[in-house]
């Protein structure tokens, strides 16, 4: 497989592009839970090397609170189950959140909250596929492979209460 990586920055710290095959089928931060390891990501590319300059143009348009959906190809790689998860995650309207148990009745698995989270938290894309809006039955921030400050601070960032600064 034919895969390359590009690191841009980010309000969140640096942010690891990786594509395969030429789509997006990564998007890493810095100590993100099941982060693949580093030699998985194939060659350093450049930014302006196909297909991130579509990528950092969208996440550039995000982070200024001018972008609220991404409107890019992705390779999801996963599970049959983890891609439903995903591809639900990418309902989940800009400035809201769903909980788990939510999410789970949306795929017609209603006791299936826990599998959901698991799946939630092996997202290969976040940011764009914003698992960063999934929150606990009470309302609480639950586990995020980016740690709970970036998700806090995402969260607070898409709701208008703090600036991205990009």
């Amino acid at each position: 497989m034919d895969r390359m990586h590009t690191v841009i920055d980010s309000p969140y710290g640096p942010l690891t592009l990786v594509a395969t095959e030429g789509t997006l089928s990564g998007l890493y931060m810095t100590g993100q839970r099941h982060r693949p390891p580093e030699e998985s990501f194939g060659a350093r590319a450049a930014d302006d090397e196909e297909p991130f300059p579509e990528v950092v143009r969208q996440l550039a348009g995000y982070f200024a609170g001018e972008l609220t959906s991404f409107d890019l190809a992705l390779r999801m790689e996963g599970t049959e189950f983890q891609r439903s998860v995903w591809d639900q995650l990418k309902e989940i309207p800009y400035g809201e959140t769903w909980s788990y148990g939510e999410l789970a009745a949306r795929l017609g698995k209603p006791n299936a909250s826990r599998a959901v989270g698991l799946a939630n938290g092996k997202n290969p894309i976040g940011i764009i596929v914003p698992c960063h809006r999934v929150i606990g039955a009470s309302g609480g921030m639950t586990g995020y492979g980016g740690g709970i400050d970036r998700k806090q601070r995402l969260l607070a960032f898409e709701s208008g209460a703090e600036a991205a600064l990009f």
